[in-house]
């Protein structure tokens, strides 16, 4: 199952266990079955430590369980971890064998002392080619080894299609707990935590809240915000950063080509490097915290004033905001309603769940025309809609899609409607520019690639905005309000690329840092 070079490193991670984990599989004689046998007797053959047995009763075929002998742990994959959740196979076996984890000690007692009626039985809908699925995943499987009353079975949705349709699970990761929808999307330990102890969030904003000022204040954890954190903490100033997700938009990229001296990443891994980066420095990050309002300085040298959705608020001699942005919807009829039960953001992640189905892609530039082009191999057909007259995607993309027998292109169409059953998606509405007709396009799922808007909603009346609700910056990252700068996709900086916003991002820094030393901070400039 595993090629030589993955043994190799399965054996280097799994001397890693401090006790004996034992493998339980429930299989048949079906090809997925001796797939998974085959993954597990070569985790087997990689330590000592670990046993298999054959003899599981589980109701998914096949599945198997990570158990620690002799307790109640036990982590349970039903389908192949493969592709992006390999990892996550790995973080439980190595957990489940008492391998400390890489986790604030204030969230692991967090964990621990949760008070539970009952149990908590969650189960998470992954495939495998989801980028943000593994955040889950890995977080429950966690929460699961911690606490005996939190248990956790992770479903590759793609292999398991039957029960997807009938738990009509339209999106990756879906999230159940005592078989009742807890969440969708993106999430980690913390979200799901702060989601269980209700009481969590009040004892956090207390704690934001009795914090004293900041000389540089981020609001934002995506490339800009990083690197502004970077370089203001290099100066040696008191630095915090507000984020709603550590991370940002980044997390929602899956290949990640242009970022110059490395040829191939992807989202999820390079936002784990930029936090980890980040936490080199003197950094206080205030992660899962949505800023709601600003309130810039009343005079030059005073204090700004950030408050956040959960009640608190934080101070800060200057403010450097990089909110980024966010996924355009179509804004018609039916897009709300039907989110996540047929309308997706997210080819990589949900194409799997539409395998064999017919389905729309939204956007002809090149995220709409890779998206066509992707799904192209999984569905049975996709029909792409662009407004424009023409597609605006790299030539080389329209080639490849053009020859691709299961695609239908069709330009001049404006969306104007998507239709469904109450429970899902069946069909897509819209309108030929040219002729002035009406269409509908039976379907089950709508892929949407239109571009982005940015975040800032909440700066309307303090700061100025572009028409396109863009911030607007000078070539120094200064706002229209004394002390407040801004980097990134937020802004009115053309090409919205994130190795655009990391230097957006470090210019901002550097120029909050001039300001202070020009204004407010008591740094003796003589003296150094």
């Amino acid at each position: 199952m595993l090629d030589a070079g993955m043994k190799t490193q399965l054996k280097a991670y799994l001397e890693n266990l401090r006790m004996p984990i034992e493998l339980v599989a429930t299989v048949d004689d079906s090809a997925k079955s001796r797939e998974m046998l085959d993954l597990l007797n070569d985790i087997v053959e990689a330590s000592g430590k670990v046993s298999l047995k054959t003899d599981g009763s589980d109701a998914r075929v096949p599945s198997f369980a990570i158990n620690r002998p002799g307790t109640e742990i036990s982590v349970t994959f039903a389908g192949l971890p493969m592709g992006h959740e390999f990892t996550s196979l790995v973080l439980a076996l190595l957990q489940v064998g008492g391998h400390p984890p890489r986790v604030e000690a204030d969230v692991i007692e967090q964990v621990k002392a949760l008070e539970i009626d009952g149990e908590l039985r969650f189960e998470t809908y992954f495939s495998l080619t989801c980028q943000n699925c593994p955040d889950v995943v890995q977080a429950l499987n966690l929460m699961s080894v911690l606490n005996p009353k939190i248990k956790h079975v992770a479903i590759d949705g793609g292999l398991f299609q039957g029960e997807v349709e009938a738990r009509q699970v339209m999106a990756v990761p879906t999230i159940l707990v005592n078989g009742q929808p807890f969440g969708q999307g993106r999430m980690g330990l913390e979200q799901i935590l702060a989601k269980i102890d209700t009481g969590a969030q009040s004892r956090e904003a207390a704690r934001i809240d009795a914090k004293s000022e900041f000389d540089v204040l981020i609001v934002g954890g995506g490339p800009a915000g990083a690197a502004a954190a970077i370089y203001a903490a290099r100066k040696g100033i008191r630095t915090g950063v507000v984020a709603e997700r550590f991370g940002g938009q980044v997390l929602d990229t899956m290949a990640i080509e242009n970022f110059i001296s490395v040829s191939h990443t992807e989202g999820p891994k390079l936002a784990t490097a930029l936090e980890q980066h980040v936490r080199e420095y003197d950094v206080d990050i205030m992660n899962l915290q949505k800023a709601t309002s600003l309130i810039p300085a009343t005079e030059p040298g005073g204090l700004a004033e950030v408050r956040l959705e959960s009640g608190a608020s934080v101070r800060a001699r200057t403010v450097i905001i990089s909110t980024g942005a966010r996924w355009r919807q179509m804004g018609v009829p039916g897009e709300d309603q039907y989110r996540n039960k047929g309308v997706a953001y997210c080819p990589h992640c949900d194409g799997p769940l539409f395998k064999g189905k017919r389905t729309a892609v939204i956007g002809g530039g090149n995220s709409g025309v890779e998206a066509a082009i992707d799904l192209a191999g999984i569905v049975a057909h996709v029909t792409l809609l662009e407004f424009a007259p023409e597609l605006r995607a790299d030539a080389v993309l329209q080639r490849k899609l053009y020859s691709l027998p299961n695609v239908t292109v069709i330009t001049n169409a404006q969306t104007t409607e998507v239709h469904g059953d109450d429970a899902k998606v069946t069909a897509l509405s819209y309108k030929d520019r040219i002729h002035d007709t009406a269409h509908t396009i039976e379907l089950e799922g709508i892929f949407v690639q239109i571009g982005l808007l940015p975040n800032t909603e909440w700066l309307k009346g303090t700061i100025n905005l572009s028409p396109r609700g863009e911030i607007e910056i000078n070539d120094r990252g200064e706002t229209s309000a004394h002390g407040i700068f801004a980097a990134g996709d937020a802004t009115t900086v053309p090409y919205k690329q994130i190795i655009i916003a990391m230097g957006e991002g470090s210019k901002a820094g550097l120029s909050a840092f001039d300001h202070l030393i020009r204004t407010s901070l008591p740094i003796d400039i003589a003296a150094e």
